[in-house]
């Protein structure tokens, strides 16, 4: 195994996504897109990708990009949890990336890494890696039908379309109708892809590029969990330290340090475990297991640090103007993104064959 600590360069590339996204993506400026027709923050997308590279960290050197690996990208992905940053890095710069790499297209490649094209992977949110996801009808050259719950599609260039013959197909967005639906986390917008007729060019094999893309996102969704849970709790612990009653600080009560405790192991665990899902994609030991373990338990810690945030910061915690909320829905919806935790523990039981009572 390798060693999971944080090499300098890590650390290094931490502190300059953390300093971008504290100039220009603060919690107010999240909740006022959040109101808006246009919740993605795009110029911090292009910061992100014009000015640092850091959309090309999977991409090789020779097609532009940074040739790094997944734990470079949990890096930064720990830090867009940690600020819930409406950018589209998970689905372009992780999902869509990954599902190019297994099909070999070097164009699309290209222009991924360097931000001049925003990818999405047409396959619900929801669906895990390996399991069963809805397809178009390829007929006559020509793509038709729908496909719902894809995220990031209303900011796509290129859409990554799997169809019934097999095969993956690159669609320009803009040739399709792209409906947004009601989502839970407004700083991942869903929305229904409608193909009519629509041309698209066959990149590869659709399964293959597919799973491999589900399967890097879901590993690295755990990082992105992660930054949500240490920021929700390093901020309860902050204002409890501050809160006061009967002219003492709440942190000073037992019953709360002892809930703190638990969720301070909790997430030292999660780190862990996320940890090793991205080492276990850069290195390709163990990674179906790996990602498996983080995603079956990374969603209830995500999900129990932002709840306790709420409650604990009490009133002002149920506020809209407080970013608590924010990363409540992220967590919820995270949740079930690339499969539940239910279904990650079942492909943990099968990988290591472990039967059922």
């Amino acid at each position: 195994m390798s060693d999971l600590l944080y090499s300098e360069e890590e650390e290094a590339l931490r502190a300059a996504v953390r300093g971008l996204l504290t100039d220009h993506c603060d919690a107010p400026g999240v909740i006022a897109r959040t109101e808006s027709d246009t919740p993605h923050h795009l110029a911090v997308w292009k910061s992100l990708t014009d000015g640092m590279g850091l959309a090309g960290l999977l991409v090789p050197e020779e097609l532009d990009g940074q040739g790094a690996t997944h734990r470079e990208a949990a890096v930064v992905l720990e830090e867009l949890g940690r600020a819930v940053a409406p950018v589209p890095y998970l689905t372009s710069a992780v999902v869509a990336t990954e599902a190019l790499l297994a099909c070999g297209a070097d164009d699309l490649l290209r222009d991924l890494a360097t931000g001049t094209a925003i990818g999405a992977l047409a396959v619900a949110l929801h669906t895990a890696p390996g399991a069963v996801h809805r397809t178009v009808r390829h007929e006559n050259g020509l793509l038709h039908g729908t496909l719902t719950g894809i995220a990031d599609a209303a900011v796509a260039d290129v859409l990554l379309v799997p169809a019934d013959d097999g095969g993956l197909y690159a669609v320009d967005a803009g040739a399709a109708t792209i409906t947004a639906q009601v989502s839970l986390d407004l700083t991942r917008p869903l929305a229904t892809v409608e193909l009519d007729g629509t041309p698209g060019t066959l990149l590869g094999d659709a399964e293959p590029a597919v799973r491999r893309g589900l399967r890097a996102g879901a590993g690295l969704l755990a990082s992105e969990q992660l930054g949500l849970a240490e920021w929700t709790l390093t901020e309860t612990v902050r204002y409890l330290k501050e809160r006061k009653q009967f002219n003492r600080p709440v942190g000073g009560f037992q019953a709360l340090k002892h809930r703190l405790a638990q969720l301070w192991l909790e997430v030292v665990n999660l780190r862990a475990a996320a940890r090793n899902a991205a080492d276990a994609l850069a290195t390709g030991e163990d990674t179906d297991l790996a990602v498996a373990v983080a995603q079956a338990y990374a969603a209830p810690v995500a999900v129990h640090a932002a709840e306790e945030a709420v409650q604990l910061h009490g009133g002002i915690g149920m506020t809209w103007e407080h970013p608590a909320h924010l990363y409540l829905k992220r967590a919820k919806a995270d949740s079930i993104v690339f499969g539940t935790a239910g279904a990650h523990r079942q492909a943990v039981a099968a990988l290591v064959d472990l039967q059922a009572p």
